[in-house]
């Protein structure tokens, strides 16, 4: 397909339009077309390996999430639809829900068989919903019964106690609509939001579950489904109670993209890649959104380039596991072949009007480009950093924690780092892990293990953890531009037990890493090698710093930079650290001074 033209006047910083959006999905659309089973029942995408639910589950995500898109595609314009993508999910529907269970090849999984299937089923009534006068109304009954029973089972209780309960509630939201077990699905939506509403935190941000794990399921499930469902369903009282807190988290969330477009990869499921763009889209949508119209689609626009730009789809068109291209240590278990179209969320934009001023106005700058922020998030312990010199984000990490992965005895890389940046890691191959504070016992690195808050304020945020029985670790995070103050109290260590700090660890050609020793380390700065980071194929280097405790009591300092500048001058030139006891003094190159005592 032909790549419609740039348009540098309306969007400056992308080139963009409503048209690109337009071709991008229908071009994702077709190259899946030769991967449908015979009924078009099932989309049986080539990948690697099959998910933990088996081949299957996995011709039914790749067949329900490309319907997602095919639905925002097609509701967006109304109704049309030239390359009659919806005439053929039309025809799958039919044939996955003709037999139950695995008796016909082309039978989609039930929900009491495979679990995955109710993850699935919310893409299927949501598209539905979306696009119900020009498929749903045209089914014939029995069809409609048939489609119906297959999605019954989702209105009971999740059988996982996160983000799941909101696939009953999209399924429900479906069914109520078009008049199928009304009492059944709105007690459903009831439960579903109830449950969800213990993990909400304030200010934007909700744990998905309990833990304390944030991640981009805040925007593209935690948020992205309550509101959605309030806003189909013109229920104006739901939208008033999940609008402003969309919007608190928007406030946050447009910090986490990087000049180039790129979100922060930190949390799980980054497979979804541009499915990080539904929230500001859903805040366009329904008028919950700090940003402006033209921000709004330079933070879209912005992301969906720089994925498609850099490899996320591959010769044929298909999306792949990975977040550039193909990149098997990202992959979770639960994920397959299809799982990467889940991206279809951050389509969500089609639905307004071409002439919604999302569209029309022209393209505005990103927070990270416009002026250099340390902005704390206080529910999440998290400290978001960015420098308009170079576009780049930082996110400092004081609360993040998952909780599957703690109770396994090690630390998932995608929340355990105290550091993670748009244009870094995290290392996924053998120690040492980037942007770690260690202990090293018996010859080996400690884990960081659940880290809990300890408070965030103007600059900093803290947290403590127990990386040996017995030992507490207290941490912070100072910022200021793009220096940063790190600093570990560690208490109830023996004497003379090594320490180890890691800054961020970057690719050759790309940002520079740098860390200066301040108390507690030797004055030499290690180059270690480490493996491979989803930024890019090759070896990074990590500098290390080394030290020991002294005594039960040692507070080990440290600067650390990330830039993207040409040759930047040495972070030790950016603040003068002073330590008095447990309090440290720090004054910043521009004379601002911070004051942080240490628990």
């Amino acid at each position: 397909m032909p790549t419609p033209p740039e348009n540098r006047e309306l969007s400056p910083y992308t080139g963009w339009t409503r048209a690109h959006w337009e071709a991008a999905a229908d071009r994702l659309l077709l190259a899946v077309r030769p991967h449908a089973s015979p009924g078009r029942a099932l989309i049986d995408l080539p990948g690697p390996r099959p998910s933990w639910s088996g081949a299957r589950s996995d011709g039914l995500e790749g067949w329900a999430r490309t319907f997602l898109l095919a639905a925002l595609r097609t509701a967006g314009s109304r109704g049309d639809d030239p390359h009659g993508h919806l005439d053929r999910h039309a025809e799958g529907l039919a044939a996955g829900t003709a037999t139950p269970g695995h008796a016909d090849p082309e039978s989609w999984p039930l929900m009491a068989d495979t679990r995955q299937a109710i993850v699935e089923s919310a893409s299927v009534a949501l598209g539905l919903r979306l696009t119900r006068p020009w498929l749903w109304d045209r089914l014939d009954d029995r069809t409609r019964q048939r489609v119906a029973t297959w999605l019954l089972p989702a209105l009971g209780p999740s059988p996982v106690d996160n983000n799941w309960w909101l696939f009953g509630l999209t399924v429900a939201g479906f069914l109520q609509d078009a008049g199928i077990e009304t009492d059944r699905a709105a007690a459903t939506i009831d439960r579903s939001l109830a449950r969800v509403e213990d993990w909400y935190l304030g200010d934007g941000w909700y744990s998905d579950g309990d833990n304390r794990a944030f991640d981009h399921y805040n925007a593209w499930a935690l948020h992205f489904y309550p509101v959605l469902h309030a806003h189909l369903a013109d229920d104006p009282k739901l939208l008033d109670h999940y609008g402003p807190r969309l919007r608190a988290h928007l406030d946050d969330y447009v910090h986490l993209f990087d000049a180039s477009g790129a979100p922060l990869p930190y949390g799980r499921s980054l497979i979804y890649r541009f499915a990080a763009a539904a929230a500001p889209w859903l805040g366009a949508l329904t008028g919950h959104t700090p940003l402006t119209p033209g921000a709004t689609r330079r933070l879209a626009s912005g992301t969906l380039r720089y994925f498609l730009d850099r490899g996320a789809t591959d010769e044929r068109g298909l999306l792949t596991l990975g977040w550039h291209g193909p990149y098997p240590p990202l992959v979770q278990d639960y994920s397959g072949p299809g799982s990467p179209y889940w991206a279809s969320k951050g389509f969500l934009g089609l639905l307004l009007p071409a002439g919604h001023p999302a569209w029309t106005d022209p393209e505005e700058p990103l927070p990270a480009e416009r002026a250099d922020t340390v902005r704390p998030v206080a529910p999440a312990g998290l400290l978001v950093q960015t420098t308009a010199a170079d576009g780049l984000v930082r996110l400092h990490n004081h609360g993040t924690n998952h909780v599957h992965s703690a109770e396994a005895g090690e630390d998932d890389p995608g929340y355990a780092r105290h550091a993670y940046s748009t244009r870094t890691g995290p290392t996924t191959g053998p120690d040492p892990a980037d942007n770690h504070f260690a202990l090293i016992a018996d010859g080996r690195a400690t884990r960081r293990g659940p880290a809990t808050p300890a408070g965030t304020g103007p600059g900093w945020a803290a947290s403590s953890h127990h990386p040996l029985p017995g030992v507490r670790v207290h941490s912070a995070t100072l910022a200021h531009g793009r220096a940063e103050v790190r600093a570990h109290l560690v208490l109830g260590a023996p004497e003379g037990t090594p320490v180890r700090q890691t800054g961020w660890a970057t690719h050759a050609g790309g940002p520079v890493s740098q860390l200066h020793p301040v108390l507690g380390y030797g004055p030499e700065v290690a180059e270690l090698p480490t493996g491979a980071t989803l930024q890019g194929p090759g070896p990074t280097r990590t500098p290390a710093l080394h030290g020991v405790t002294h005594g039960p009591e040692s507070l080990f300092v440290a600067l650390a930079s990330l830039t993207g500048e040409p040759a930047p001058a040495p972070v030790s030139d950016l603040a003068d650290v002073r330590v008095a006891g447990r309090t440290l003094h720090v004054t910043w190159h521009d004379g601002t001074a911070t004051r942080l005592p240490l628990a």
